[in-house]
């Protein structure tokens, strides 16, 4: 039996209302006790003094790489960037090669996460087979082999038979749509916008988000199935999204912390760093992304952590792919930069990177500092400022490379085991 007592610590987890210092107590992989005041002679002692202890992060949408560009990300370098950024749950997107579209592929990403022994690294399958959008791949094989949703993520599934199949296929397992009708987006760079049209660089209308959404929550309503719309990035998105939820249509929504963060303005510079698909959009739209979160309207935070090699990101901004490095710094940024500033809410950004994704994607006993959950946990010095550097991902595209951020990782907590973020 395996015991670790955290004492002294500010435990923080505002979805069952525990905001105090308290010990907790874990017994093997499970929280045992929390209390006041906790003693245990066999216990090994963490002192969390002057420490922040919030419940694990759990990351609905990564990029991970493996199998196929371990050159970029791979399982293990992604569940090391995971744990140093206080996640300890991450959904692992399908668009590998080969794609994630058999149960020997799900598999084969249990197999290395437990191989790996960090975070817990959980697969979403593939839609379709080879993500080609035409038809079905085995859903339920698929998650009777670990697949917790499916998506055909870096498309979108056009076909709009095929995506009611898959919402009717298996009603209560999240198909994620990423939501992109590239009739429209194609070869598209930023927002279209009168900023885009002054820098010359080609844009991707917002429309192209609205129109796939709006068809997808359709289908949901047809179908009953429950949907997920992936980083979300408009207002009127936010708007169709909200219109299906008054209805009690089973859709939930996500946003990434660039879009929370960062606006078309940042390509003004033609950094490649602030090429992202979705693309970053107005001030407004960003303003009411924040909002919708604070709202409910959209129900989590995912990084849609997308690692490349540095010398990709290096290309000219047509020719550099899209996507941002955010597993290490999600937390941080958003912190420093919306909460210290008072944009947003500390228990909105805590109860949005742990419990609503567990609620959400059904994970059992997660996301919450509650007896008998899971012991993950991720332990702060927020007060602690720290320049971003030494990622543990084997990229480097974040705008916050060298930047200072609040809040530092101490420990992070999986299923018991104890990470000291310094020594991986």
């Amino acid at each position: 039996m395996d015991k670790i007592l955290i004492k002294n610590g500010h435990v923080y987890s505002p979805s069952n209302k525990i905001d105090g210092k308290y010990d907790i107590l874990i017994v093997d992989e499970k929280i045992e006790k929390i209390s006041e005041s906790i003693s245990d002679k066999e216990a090994k002692i963490i002192d969390a003094t002057g420490l922040t202890i919030f419940p694990g992060f759990i990351d609905l949408h990564a990029h991970l790489r493996e199998p196929g560009f371990e050159y970029k990300e791979d399982i293990e370098s992604g569940s090391k960037a995971a744990v140093a950024g206080g996640f300890t749950t991450v959904l692992a997107m399908p668009n590998t090669n080969p794609a994630i579209d058999t149960p020997e592929a799900v598999e084969y990403i249990v197999k290395r996460s437990n191989e790996v022994g960090l975070a817990r690294i959980l697969p979403i399958g593939a839609i379709t087979k080879n993500r080609a959008g035409e038809e079905l791949a085995d859903l339920r094989l698929m998650a009777e082999s670990g697949a917790v949703a499916f998506s055909d993520d870096g498309d979108w599934v056009a076909n709009s038979s095929v995506m009611r199949r898959a919402l009717e296929y298996v009603p209560d397992t999240p198909i994620v749509s990423h939501a992109e009708d590239k009739t429209l987006s194609l070869k598209g760079i930023m927002n279209e916008s009168p900023l885009s049209y002054k820098l010359g660089i080609k844009g991707i209308p917002s429309e192209a988000e609205e129109i796939a959404i709006a068809r997808d929550v359709l289908l949901a309503k047809l179908t009953g199935g429950r949907l997920h719309i992936a980083h979300v990035s408009s207002k009127l998105s936010i708007e169709i999204i909200s219109q299906a939820k008054s209805k009690n249509l089973r859709v939930t929504a996500e946003v990434t912390p660039h879009h929370l963060l960062f606006t078309e303005e940042a390509l003004k510079t033609y950094n490649p760093i602030f090429k992202v698909n979705p693309p970053l959009r107005s001030d407004n739209d960003r303003k009411a992304l924040i909002e919708a979160l604070k709202t409910g309207v959209i129900d989590c935070i995912a990084t849609d952590h997308a690692p490349h090699a540095s010398f990709e990101k290096e290309f000219d901004l047509n020719q550099a792919p899209f996507g941002i490095l955010e597993l290490e710094v999600a937390f941080s940024s958003l912190y420093t930069h919306l909460v210290l500033k008072n944009d947003l809410d500390l228990a909105t950004l805590v109860t949005s990177m742990s419990y609503k994704p567990a609620r959400i994607f059904g994970l059992e006993k997660m996301g919450e500092i509650r007896e008998g959950f899971q012991a993950d946990l991720s332990i702060w010095d927020l007060k602690k400022k720290w320049i971003v550097k030494d990622l543990k991902s084997k990229s480097r595209n974040t705008p916050f490379l060298g930047k200072e951020l609040y809040g530092k990782i101490k420990f992070t907590i999986v299923g018991g085991k104890l990470i000291d973020v310094e020594e991986l």
